[in-house]
């Protein structure tokens, strides 16, 4: 039995077309009709049913085929998609359909995949935001109804309770600021200005900025000895400050006492420097660290929100990086510490 599966509709034709007239040709010998009218005849029945074969095949399969690719395209034909169903599908073998569909049914998939994804991240957005807005507001909301039920009259209570208000007011202004930051970075919205200056100096100018914060827990704070040579790089500078600043406060908020916080300048080549700000705090479990540049992602629920912020910390030093084309990472064991590494284009010698 011959496999078929590799045939064009011709060879099928062609295969069908011959034992139909080998049989007649035996049924013309059994018959006893002259040789010569026999091999006429076979001649004729087999080239009629290798044509008959052929189109029928031919306008049944690729008239399939053709609603298939019709419904890979999803759209009204165009001219060109028109020439395409007539002149170039009836040129493919069954296998080179086989690909085209199994590729469009492989991109289909990654799509769907990526749909459950977006669709799972934002279920996980909705819920946090939900979490971090209903916090202060139902703080401010406690603090309010406890004034109009008569604290107002306990001046020293009603003193505390707005101070306690206008702090959870603060921190909805601030969680509604950084996400429209970090919108406005993924639209590109928001243009950088880049300039030319000293990275080092500027690590310097946010190590200055937290000082009071670092006091607080007896935190140094340095940069790494032999990376104090001044390297020039080409960023936004405000940007990058913003960027340096969430990392110090995040090593700030989970070092530990006594601890050390260390920033290092490296050139990986001739048009880029490595950043990288480490710490000797609690650090981080392996299976958050795929997480952790994600909204509103936190390693310890209770204890970071504790610690205040708005979990947004390192999803906009993410934006801030990759806005200006360049990759952040970071590597961290728990008891050890943390590093949070992240790359710019510097100026060339």
């Amino acid at each position: 039995m011959f496999a078929t599966k590799n045939f064009s509709p011709s060879q099928l034709a062609l295969f069908t077309a011959l034992p139909i007239s080998l049989a007649a040709g035996l049924c013309f010998l059994f018959l006893d009709i002259y040789w010569v009218h026999s091999l006429i005849a076979i001649c004729c029945i087999f080239l009629c049913s290798f044509f008959i074969f052929r189109e029928v095949l031919r306008r049944f399969i690729y008239r399939k085929i053709k609603l298939i690719y019709k419904f890979i395209y999803q759209t009204k034909a165009s001219k060109r998609e028109e020439f395409f169903y007539k002149n170039v599908i009836p040129q493919k073998t069954i296998e080179e359909v086989e690909e085209d569909v199994q590729e469009w049914s492989q991109k289909k998939n990654e799509e769907i995949e990526s749909l459950r994804e977006n669709e799972k991240y934002r279920k996980e957005f909705l819920q946090n935001f939900s979490h971090e807005i209903k916090t202060p507001i139902f703080s401010i909301q406690g603090y309010l109804n406890t004034l109009l039920s008569g604290a107002l009259e306990d001046e020293e209570m009603s003193v505390k309770f707005i101070m306690n208000a206008a702090r959870n007011v603060d921190r909805m202004v601030n969680l509604v600021n950084d996400i429209d930051e970090i919108s406005r970075l993924e639209s590109g919205t928001q243009p950088l200005h880049k300039t030319h200056f000293i990275i080092q100096e500027l690590i310097k100018d946010v190590f200055e900025s937290i000082q009071m914060q670092t006091t607080e827990k007896s935190i140094r704070c340095s940069i790494k000895k032999g990376c104090e040579a001044p390297v020039t790089v080409f960023a936004d500078q405000e940007k990058i400050r913003q960027v340096i600043t969430n990392l110090v406060v995040n090593a700030i908020k989970y070092g530990k006492q006594n601890g050390h916080i260390t920033a290092s300048i490296y050139r990986t080549d001739e048009m880029h420097a490595l950043i990288e700000i480490s710490d000797d705090g609690i650090g981080i479990s392996e299976e958050h660290l795929p997480r952790i540049f994600e909204r509103f992602y936190r390693t310890d629920t209770g204890r970071s929100r504790n610690s205040g912020g708005t979990g947004l910390g390192l999803a906009i030093c993410k934006h801030i990086i990759e806005a200006h084309s360049q990759t952040i990472h970071i590597r961290s064991k728990p008891a050890v510490g943390t590093t949070v590494g992240f790359t710019l284009q510097i100026k060339p010698k």
